[in-house]
């Protein structure tokens, strides 16, 4: 199936085919220098099979989670480009999750002023979420995707197949986001997702998700209106994540928790067991102050006022605008009724 993201001449085919992976050369332009961009958490078979589609390719391999999001890790990227004589005709390939996605998308922005960069996400997460939509970046200073760039990959290759070795959580952490656009944007799939095994319909969960995704982005490219709705359970979630030390939470498990005192009461006695259901958590653990002091420096805070999201009917969404402190005393209220 091809999925097209329409955004004039930077519009792109997402490809959803089981076995893809293994036919990249069919699909995308790899007659040319390649970096590969991969972690060590992801079979490292999955980088190699794109390197033999490819003329000529260099894969680098960084180190698995948020820490790969650095400058660090950025500068060497991109000196690996320089010192492999890489030109502007030449491409970036990203083979894994989000953070190899979103890593290796901001070294295609940045080199040269940009060069071509295709996605193959491999994690549940980055294919129903981060693959598309253009949105690039690493941390700094403890604040996630601080700096970044909207950069719309060439081509974006989703191979279900891959998902097969993923663990248990890892499949839980990608469903978060599932959910978070089902909750906004699509009554039938939450449904879905409280009466079938996911496991059973993945294909439908992945593509419906995508479809979500694709709708938004092609109305609201850089986050201007309607993208925000696409946050949602992510101001709080952002916060959570970042006050995690070593072996914290996954980054779905703390949207998950960041979605929780977004919605009415209602509407959470039905997004509780379903996260259970499938493995996230549903109790929030460690300092609240911390993670809301953390949460009020993401990027969709204007000096006191934050940008929000709440869901009051499944497949419905509010957006607003609220003081910081009062959305502060907001979170504080329903989570202590939680």
């Amino acid at each position: 199936m091809v999925l097209h993201l329409e955004l004039q001449e930077r519009g792109y085919d997402i490809l959803l085919e089981r076995g893809a992976l293994g036919r990249a050369a069919d699909y995308l332009n790899l007659n040319r220098r390649v970096l590969i961009v991969t972690d060590d958490g992801v079979p490292p078979i999955y980088a190699q099979t794109v390197a033999r589609s490819c003329r000529d390719a260099v894969i680098v391999t960084v180190e698995q989670g948020e820490v790969s999001k650095s400058v660090a890790c950025f500068e060497r990227l991109c000196l690996r480009l320089l010192q492999e004589g890489f030109t502007r005709t030449d491409c970036v390939v990203a083979v894994g999750g989000g953070v190899v996605g979103d890593l290796a998308g901001f070294v295609a922005a940045s080199y040269m002023r940009g060069i071509d960069f295709y996605n193959i996400p491999t994690t549940l997460l980055s294919q129903v979420d981060s693959s598309i939509g253009g949105k690039v970046a690493i941390n700094l200073g403890g604040v996630k995707n601080i700096v970044g760039a909207f950069y719309q990959p060439k081509r974006v290759l989703i191979d279900p197949e891959v998902l097969s070795t993923l663990p248990t959580l890892q499949i839980a952490n990608g469903l978060a986001e599932s959910i978070k656009m089902a909750m906004t944007s699509d009554a039938d799939l939450f449904a879905l997702l409280e009466r079938e095994d996911p496991m059973k319909v993945m294909d439908t969960v992945i593509e419906r998700s995508l479809r979500i995704k694709k709708n938004v982005v092609e109305q609201d490219e850089r986050e201007a209106g309607l993208r925000k709705i696409l946050n949602f359970g992510h101001t709080l979630g952002h916060g959570i994540e970042a006050s995690q030390t070593e072996n914290g939470l996954y980054h779905g498990e703390c949207v998950a928790l960041g979605m929780l005192p977004m919605c009415t009461p209602a509407i959470r006695a039905r997004l509780l067991p379903l996260l259970s259901r499938v493995g996230l958590p549903t109790s929030l653990e460690g300092d609240l102050e911390e993670m809301l002091e953390l949460a009020s420096h993401d990027k969709k805070c204007k000096g006191s006022v934050i940008s929000v999201v709440r869901v009051e009917e499944i497949g419905s969404f509010v957006l607003s605008d609220e003081e910081i402190e009062d959305w502060k005393a907001g979170i504080r209220s329903a989570l202590s009724k939680n």
